[in-house]
């Protein structure tokens, strides 16, 4: 089943609110209480929801900013105020992405979306290709007419399909070789698929692949100045009703104690330990992290849902003095073999360097198990091992031009869908009395994304209210 979004119009009326809802409701309430165990889209959403409704809710994040693989930093210091939050991974809307958009226009930052079709490129033979439009595919010279014919023609199935159950049977990489021809995938789909996925790129399943296709647009979205302003907007807000919000904060563990409660140990950023009990527990945690913290979780539940392997998301962001790519482009998948990223992703050709100081910023991203060199890396040496690669794809190059960069991981970004995946997905409640499980795990077939997140998190919300309503 694809995970739905809602609009506020469409929200069950279990998840509606007064807009005038008192800021002391959740101080006073003495109603349900929870703990909500890590500060991304989804975690953030479920306390925003639960203080919407009037519940005691307190939120943990470890980071000192809210937002997760989501959250920003300041590229340009020099600026006033530190200038604005940039995304620390490359992040934008689809026009499909009716959750997040909803939620957008709730905290009141619809104005600061920016809508446009830019240039999305690959590089394949060294030089530039537009083969994601129908124009562009039907011009792309590296494969014979009749292979562009055929391709376009399976992805106009995949994009018109709506059931995602006939997906589930097959791998991608077997379907779109047999569908497309080798020549047409092992140009366009197959060096994608190994550049991400690297030698488990046969396992993964076609039904990811499809919801690629099918659920997305060619319009993309863009929040001025960054993602940051929503996330920080949600912690404001869920801080105005009375929940409260602690970042820097880590949790080192949560179990069940008497009276159907939770004790959950936390660890300040000055190293003070302490503990808080709620009535609820939810983890927005990756499901092994969950797992690791939860001893109590029965042995067979983490025999089928502590499962599967995810990889980690890797960038370096370059501040440059001018632009880097040709043509604009925004977006250059990168086909070729032999480099040490597989995209490049030019944001200030979307939204104009002026945001930035004038500087031109761009992504160099990754995913690779999490046991790979590159985590361990510094930012000296990963320049050392990107920068001959990038003048490579861009000879004219110069690293002088070079004013800032910056690296940044993210642990288990990338799960590995795999056709065995949907029967080891955790339900939302679970196993033990009071807990609730909503990770990124959950939003299948999709493997990630900010709007899925929040999509997910309503529907998380929803059974929580629904199962206590059932319960009275």
């Amino acid at each position: 089943m694809v995970l739905a979004s809602w609009d506020r119009a469409d929200m069950p009326s279990v998840l509606r609110y007064p807009s005038d809802v008192s800021a002391s409701v959740n101080r006073t309430s003495s109603g349900p209480s929870t703990t909500v165990l890590g500060g991304g889209a989804l975690g953030l959403t479920v306390a925003l929801r639960l203080a919407q409704r009037g519940e005691r809710v307190t939120l943990v994040e470890k980071e000192p900013t809210a937002g997760g693989l989501a959250s920003g930093f300041q590229p340009a210091p020099d600026l006033p105020g530190g200038g604005p939050f940039l995304d620390r991974f490359y992040h934008h809307l689809f026009r499909s992405d009716t959750s997040i958009i909803s939620l957008i226009e709730e905290l009141g930052l619809s104005a600061n979306v920016r809508w446009g079709s830019p240039v999305n490129s690959v590089l394949w033979g060294g030089k530039y290709w537009r083969p994601y439009t129908i124009p562009g595919l039907l011009g792309f010279s590296p494969l014979p007419f009749v292979d562009r014919i055929r391709m376009g023609a399976v992805l106009a199935f995949l994009k018109a399909w709506p059931k995602v159950d006939y997906f589930e049977r097959h791998t991608a990489a077997d379907w779109l070789r047999r569908m497309m021809g080798a020549r047409a995938f092992g140009v366009l789909w197959e060096p994608l698929l190994r550049a991400k996925f690297g030698t488990r790129a046969d396992d993964i399943s076609l039904a990811w692949f499809w919801s690629r296709i099918y659920c997305r647009s060619f319009s993309l979205g863009f929040l001025e100045p960054g993602f940051q302003d929503l996330y920080d907007a949600m912690v404001r807000e869920i801080r105005r009703l009375g929940g409260e919000v602690r970042l820097g904060t880590h949790v080192e563990g949560a179990q069940p104690i008497a009276g159907g409660r939770w004790s959950v140990a936390l660890r300040d950023a000055d190293g003070t330990r302490h503990t808080m009990v709620s009535d609820s527990v939810v983890s927005t945690l990756p499901v092994r992290v969950t797992a690791r913290l939860i001893p109590d979780l029965p042995e067979a539940w983490r025999h089928r849902h502590d499962w599967g392997d995810a990889f980690g998301a890797h960038c370096l962001v370059l501040a440059l003095d001018k632009p880097l790519l040709p043509e604009n482009t925004y977006w250059l998948n990168v086909n070729d073999s032999g480099y040490p990223f597989l995209v490049v992703v030019e944001h200030t050709n979307y939204v104009p360097p002026s945001r930035y100081g004038g500087r031109h910023i761009v992504y160099l991203g990754n995913y690779h198990p999490m046991d790979h060199p590159l985590f361990s890396k510094s930012l000296e040496e990963v320049r050392a091992d990107y920068v001959p690669a990038i003048k490579r794809i861009v000879p004219s190059f110069n690293e002088a031009s070079i004013r800032d960069s910056w690296i940044f991981g993210a642990p288990y970004a990338q799960p590995i869908v795999t056709r065995e995946f949907p029967s080891h997905i955790p339900p939302l409640k679970g196993p033990l009395p009071g807990l609730w499980i909503g990770s990124m795990f959950q939003v299948y077939p999709q493997d990630r994304g900010q709007n899925y997140s929040v999509a997910l998190a309503n529907r998380l919300v929803l059974e929580m209210v629904t199962e206590r309503r059932g319960a009275d």
